[in-house]
């Protein structure tokens, strides 16, 4: 009887062949655990780093803050709802400037407002510093000190009229000489003619007191007939005709007109960016609706 020979029988040279297999997959696997060993402890150039980290962190929160506390001069006159929210006022204190607003009055020194919003001394104190009040207003302001004791000299005044004063008349005013009164006559003319008195602080160049001197002598007597603009029908080109509007707010307005449909409000132009706010209340008396 044959003996049985297993088919798994491996001669010297398989075993040999077998053994250096497994030799060289134990070789491979030590190595790779190894290299995964020495990378872990290693710091990634793109991890992190925690010192870096915190400081990153720490100029965030510098900028958030700088972007939230800082606020820009504004006048006080046109606080929307939400910039009086980020001014610590409260929804009684907005109202009652946007009542008082309504009446087409405005205020123009800081115990007004007070008096107006009726908002604390302390809230005062720390918005105050931030109100920027037109500049003609403040003018009206020094131009007026002195009238209770000039009363007696304005009384013998033989008025003349603005708005047909001629450069000889305007330059016997103190501190009026040639290109003052050519620079008032030439205002006058672009704008059809002075409406109101203080419209004279508008003039480029004249100094608060040289005008407070000529409106003790000068004042608007006839009043021109304007054709008033309508800021809804109106193209920026006819905008711009007006002085007191650049062309470039001029087309704002009609971009602003296109965009939210009509504009039911003057007050509604202060939104527009870059209009003089300071002088809506000159602006609105050549604007219609």
């Amino acid at each position: 009887m044959s003996s049985f020979k297993s088919h798994f029988t491996l001669n010297k040279q398989e075993r040999s062949g077998i053994f250096f297999l497994l030799f060289f997959l134990i070789i491979v696997q030590l190595g790779y655990y190894l290299y995964q060993t020495n990378v872990a402890g290693q710091s990634s150039p793109f991890a992190p780093d925690n010192v870096v980290q915190a400081e990153i962190d720490s100029l965030r929160t510098i900028s958030l803050k700088k972007d939230t506390v800082h606020v820009y001069p504004f006048n006080p006159n046109f606080i929307t709802d939400f910039k009086g929210y980020t001014l610590g006022m409260s929804v009684e204190e907005i109202d009652r400037l946007h009542e008082f607003r309504t009446k087409d009055e405005f205020v123009n020194t800081t115990l007004e407002f007070q008096n107006v919003t009726k908002v604390s001394d302390s809230l005062l104190k720390i918005i105050a510093p931030f109100f920027k009040f037109p500049e003609w207003t403040q003018n009206k302001k020094r131009k007026t000190y002195n009238t209770s004791t000039s009363n007696y000299k304005v009384k013998n005044v033989i008025w003349k009229d603005l708005n047909t004063a001629t450069a000889e008349d305007l330059k016997k005013i103190s501190g009026i000489g040639e290109k003052l009164s050519a620079r008032i006559i030439k205002f006058r003319d672009r704008l059809g003619g002075f409406l109101i008195d203080d419209q004279l602080f508008d003039v480029y160049g004249l100094e608060v007191d040289v005008v407070a001197r000529a409106l003790k002598q000068f004042k608007v007597i006839t009043k021109p007939n304007i054709i008033k603009i309508n800021v809804n029908t109106a193209t920026a080109e006819e905008l711009a005709k007006l002085i007191y509007l650049q062309k470039h707010v001029a087309e704002s307005i009609v971009n602003y007109r296109n965009l939210n449909g009509s504009i039911n409000s003057l007050n509604d132009l202060v939104k527009i960016e870059e209009f003089p706010a300071e002088r809506i209340n000159r602006i609105a008396l050549y604007l219609s609706l």
